[in-house]
């Protein structure tokens, strides 16, 4: 029996065919991608021991007496990654002292971890970096820990079942079973997965016709941000081990129910740190950037096409690249759209501290300061999927090598900031092979050609497949030009997008330290000038007057410098004001103001740490003044 997309929904649970991720250290990152990766080793993560105790040596899941709870795994979850990815012998080393000492904390029952917490939800995490090291290392050592694990689960569950956030965040286990499963074929794995799915929450019904529409007001794990990003993993886990699922039809349309009710120009949907509706001046937690990325890293192995590479790049190259310092020294808990104060203040969101919107070391809670290393080395990881034939699937572009298990190839672009791609195949098979290249959506006139030829693009759920009996030295030249876009927000505003990149207007960045901070420095920003800016869009003009591009720096993200810019016409609007510390939800558009128009400069989002992406638009019929 098939689907209406002509799946095979008759296939048995557990045999369904996955894209598989590359094993850390088999994607080499380069260019801009590696610069940004070493930015992130000579900043936070690689200096997180040394000036935070919660993933120091005496951490809990190092056999200390610290912290025994989620913040060793999350580090470790980044750490080992971000290691490999840059095949980095000092990161290696940090983490090695972690796996060592979780390996040995195995009980003769199969538990594991300390013995002072014994949550099932922390190990969940555990268990994904393992299997990282596994893939990485080939460690032995995994497999049967894993197992014993497994075998412990299935004794124990059923008399002390999943509570709090484990209920919430259950099939982040079934990652390590679907692993496990893959290489022993053992049957109990899949009624393992099955019981735990009937201890986790219900998330495919509430995340449909059940999800809230307006801000949160109480604490519930069903509106907590980062457990929604958590779960939109669910549906494809749960059609892997039971019959008759469209796991990944339900997750697009858990995403489509985010975006009405709370979607963000950035590709994120909000919640400061619940679900906080659509307007801008609501904040969205670093947690839940890192877990959607990696929720759709995990859609995408599930075969969820090019829509989903076109999501990934969209948070990553903006709401992940925005609320980290662009020196990968200091986050933020919480982002807003449009940002333009800072500070420590009290604002107008769901739940949250007076310092959440800070960059430092731990502001609001440490989750994030613990959770936020897995973003950029899993993008990296995750760049191109492979079949089960050895055919490369592109999720994502960035500057990188990639090491197949049959084709290799050197990916040379500035890609999200420059159009072109450049493949070269360096190792090739006898046998005809396929690389499927992502053509994203915003892409009207996307141009292949090989080895100089033009090629005719045929696009199918967002890609295209060229196979071919490929040689070493065959080069691929991919052009996805990239036409500037008004996106329509609430009220009648709008943001502008330029490919992958949402564009913003800076107001420039007056940096102050915050006294007596612990770490590498916490950090309020202020704006050097106003930003309350309505956009001319006429009917029939160009959005843009003019695009400029420079070549990327040594800190890709960085407001000076950034190496795309655009420049619109807009005018001030002085009745739009602060509101509780944050710019207000733009006024209702079309507006008018009697101020002359000006030209401004537009930046990726990801470059401004201040910034106003989705602005009022003006009423041009009722313009009588002077013009340039």
């Amino acid at each position: 029996m098939n689907d209406a997309d002509g799946k095979d929904m008759t296939q048995p649970a557990g045999e369904q065919p996955w894209l598989k991720p590359l094993a850390p250290g088999r994607i080499r990152p380069l260019g801009w991608l590696r610069a940004q990766l070493e930015l992130q080793a000579r900043g936070l993560t690689g200096r997180l021991e040394d000036t935070w105790p919660d993933v120091g040596p005496n951490s809990g899941w190092r056999g200390g007496d610290g912290e025994s709870w989620e913040r060793g795994p999350y580090y470790l979850d980044g750490l080992i990654p971000l290691a490999h990815a840059l095949d980095d012998p000092g990161l290696k080393a940090k983490a090695q002292p972690w796996i060592e000492w979780i390996l040995a904390s195995q009980r003769p029952d199969g538990q594991f971890g300390p013995s002072s917490n014994d949550d099932w939800w922390p190990r969940m995490v555990a268990l994904k970096a393992l299997i990282q090291h596994a893939e990485a290392t080939g460690d032995p050592r995994v497999e049967p820990f894993i197992a014993a694990y497994a075998r412990y689960q299935a004794a124990t569950l059923p008399s002390r079942p999943l509570t709090k956030w484990a209920v919430a965040r259950g099939a982040e286990a079934l990652l390590a079973l679907r692993w496990l499963h893959a290489r022993t074929g053992e049957p109990f794995l899949l009624d393992l997965a099955r019981l735990i799915l009937s201890q986790t929450a219900p998330w495919e019904r509430y995340l449909t016709r059940e999800l809230i529409q307006q801000p949160a007001t109480v604490f519930s794990h069903m509106t907590h941000v980062v457990n929604v990003a958590m779960a939109l993993k669910q549906p494809v886990l749960r059609q892997w081990c039971e019959i008759g699922i469209d796991g990944l039809a339900v997750a697009m349309e858990s995403l489509a129910a985010l975006d009405h009710a709370h979607g963000q120009a950035q590709g994120m949907f909000s919640g400061d740190e619940w679900l906080a509706g659509d307007r801008p001046h609501h904040g969205v937690e670093l947690c839940a950037v890192v877990e959607l990325m990696f929720s759709l890293e995990t859609l995408a192995c599930a075969g969820g096409g090019g829509a989903i590479g076109d999501r990934l790049e969209l948070v990553a190259f903006n709401a992940l690249a925005a609320t980290l310092t662009a020196d990968m020294t200091a986050h933020q808990y919480h982002q807003q759209p449009n940002q333009v104060l800072v500070s420590i203040a009290r604002r107008d969101w769901t739940y949250s501290s007076d310092a959440a919107n800070t960059f430092g070391l731990e502001p609001h809670f440490g989750c994030c300061t613990a959770n936020m290393h897995q973003g950029w080395p899993k993008f990296a990881t995750h760049l191109w999927l492979e079949t089960q034939a050895g055919d490369l699937v592109a999720l994502a572009y960035a500057p990188c090598a990639v090491d197949g298990s049959a084709l290799s190839l050197e990916i040379e672009t500035e890609y999200p900031f420059e159009e072109t791609i450049r493949i070269r195949i360096t190792r090739a098979p006898e046998s005809e092979r396929a690389i499927v290249l992502r053509l994203p959506e915003w892409c009207g006139a996307p141009d292949v050609a090989i080895n100089g030829t033009p090629k005719g693009v045929v696009r199918e759920m967002g890609q295209t497949r060229l196979s071919r009996r490929w040689r070493v030295g065959d080069k691929i030249v991919l052009k996805l030009p990239m036409r500037a876009e008004a996106v329509a927000r609430p009220e009648g505003a709008a943001s502008v997008r330029l490919g992958p990149l949402l564009m913003a207007f800076s107001p420039g960045e007056v940096w102050r330290a915050i006294p007596d901070s612990p770490g590498l420095g916490d950090w309020e920003v202020t704006p050097r000038r106003s930003w309350n800016l309505a956009l001319e869009l006429a009917p029939g003009a160009p959005i843009v007057a003019s695009v400029s591009r420079t070549p990327v720096g040594a800190i890709p993200f960085a407001l000076a410098g950034a190496p795309v810019q655009a420049k619109v016409r807009a005018r001030y609007l002085p009745e739009w004001e602060l509101a509780r510390n944050s710019a207000a939800p733009p006024p209702r558009s079309p507006v008018t103001t009697a101020l002359p128009p000006r030209m401004i400069t537009l930046v990726p989002y990801g470059c401004a740490r201040l910034r106003i992406c989705e602005f009022p638009t003006l009423d041009l019929t009722s313009w009588h003044g002077y013009d340039f």
